[in-house]
C-alpha cells in the first residue's frame, strides 16, 4: 500500500530514518522539524509504502512549474533490504507518476547512480528512457 504522509510522528521519522540509511551514509539525519517542513511544502509529497504495519518503502516526489510548464522530480527511492523484489519500488514510482499526472506534469525526471543496477532496470522497465545530458552540481553546505 502506497500513502503520502501528511502529519509525521516520531514513529514515521524512524522509519525513515532507517530507510534513508540504506539510500545514502553522507545524508543529514531527518528530524520530527525537518519532517515537518517537507511535508508541509506545496511542492513536496512525500510517499511511503508499507506491508502490512512495516514502512518498507519511500519516494519523495517535487512538482513545480516553470515557464516551460509543469515538471516532476522523483527523489530518494529507497526500498527496504527485506522487500526488494517484491513490487514496493515499482508500485511507489508509479503512484508518483500517477499523482504528477494529475498535477498538469508534462514530465517526471529522475536519476539513479550506474551501480543501483536493479532500480535502473526498473525505472526502464516502467518507461523511463534515459537521456544524454550532463548533471551538474555545486555544493552549497557542508552537510
Amino acid at each position: 500500500m502506497v500513502e503520502h504522509v501528511r502529519h509525521p510522528d516520531s514513529e514515521t521519522l524512524d522509519s525513515l530514518s532507517a530507510l534513508l540509511s540504506q539510500l545514502s551514509r553522507s545524508a543529514k539525519q531527518l528530524t520530527l522539524q525537518s519532517l515537518t517542513a517537507i511535508v508541509s511544502s506545496d511542492t513536496t509529497t512525500l510517499m511511503v509504502a508499507r506491508l502490512g504495519d512495516r514502512m518498507v518503502g519511500t519516494l519523495t516526489l517535487v512538482v513545480f512549474p516553470l515557464p516551460t510548464g509543469v515538471r516532476a522530480w522523483i527523489e530518494d527511492v529507497v526500498v527496504d533490504e527485506s522487500a526488494r523484489g517484491a513490487g514496493v519500488g515499482a508500485a511507489l514510482v508509479d503512484a508518483a507518476i500517477d499523482w504528477a499526472r494529475e498535477a498538469g506534469a508534462r514530465t517526471v525526471d529522475l536519476t539513479s547512480r550506474p551501480t543501483r543496477e536493479a532500480a535502473n532496470r526498473l525505472y526502464e522497465r516502467l518507461g523511463f528512457q534515459r537521456r544524454s545530458t550532463n548533471v551538474y552540481r555545486i555544493e552549497l553546505t557542508d552537510g
